[in-house]
């Protein structure tokens, strides 16, 4: 009889470690590569999502970030290494700029929204309405005084239908207005106030184009 509670006994430690292990391989903690691997895919730098910067340039952020650090950009000013990654890398103008912006905010070499020539800030929205309609509403004073009234801007180059270059004249910041055709009877605005003085002007305007272009979708969407 005590021979047989002692196997019983034995088979219920065995139930309870085997358990046990269950348990712990079902709340197993996340290793140190895949947690790093989905904090890399989760990474924004200069408003700029990981996913977006592999697909336009064939590296994540996490990647851009190793990448650089070996190259020893952290002594390199923003120039430098902008043409390194346009030069070396191959990695188009524009995205140059971008994951220049991006790795100096990284590495602490410059504040979010901080630019080489000062702060900046951007924004955008997609209309249902075709990009020559959505150039119109911009291009057109008169359009584009009932939805950005009193707004002190000068057009210093337009290119119809895809771009704007304008000059804010207070203080002589710099707006770069870029349009694209996303499909049939849809089209998107993207807004970049640039060279601004400061972290609270970059905010401030931030704020001003995000209600602009909410003033733009309505007067878009009004019937003519």
């Amino acid at each position: 009889m005590a021979a047989a509670t002692r196997r019983v006994g034995s088979r219920a430690n065995v139930v309870r470690r085997t358990g046990a292990k269950r348990g712990a391989a079902a709340k197993a903690p996340v290793s140190r590569t895949a947690a790093g691997k989905i904090a890399g895919k989760a990474l924004r730098l200069a408003g700029v999502g990981s996913e977006a910067v592999m697909r336009a340039t064939g590296r994540a952020w996490d990647e851009w970030l190793t990448v650089l650090d070996r190259a020893g950009a952290k002594a390199m000013p923003h120039k430098e290494i902008a043409l390194l990654l346009s030069r070396k890398f191959r990695v188009p103008d524009w995205w140059s700029q971008m994951v220049t912006v991006g790795y100096e905010q990284a590495r602490g070499l410059r504040v979010v929204n901080q630019k080489a020539n000062g702060f900046a800030t951007s924004s955008s929205k997609t209309f249902g309405v075709d990009v020559d309609d959505l150039y119109a509403a911009w291009s057109e004073p008169r359009q584009r005084s009932k939805w950005l009234p009193g707004a002190p801007l000068e057009v210093r180059k337009a290119t119809s239908g895809k771009s704007m270059r304008i000059t804010w004249t207070p203080g002589g910041s710099s707006v770069d207005v870029n349009f694209f055709a996303v499909g049939r009877g849809k089209s998107r605005v993207q807004v970049e106030h640039g060279k601004l003085a400061s972290a609270a002007a970059a905010a401030r305007q931030k704020t001003y184009w995000s209600e602009a272009l909410g003033r733009l979708k309505g007067f878009l969407d009004a019937p003519s």
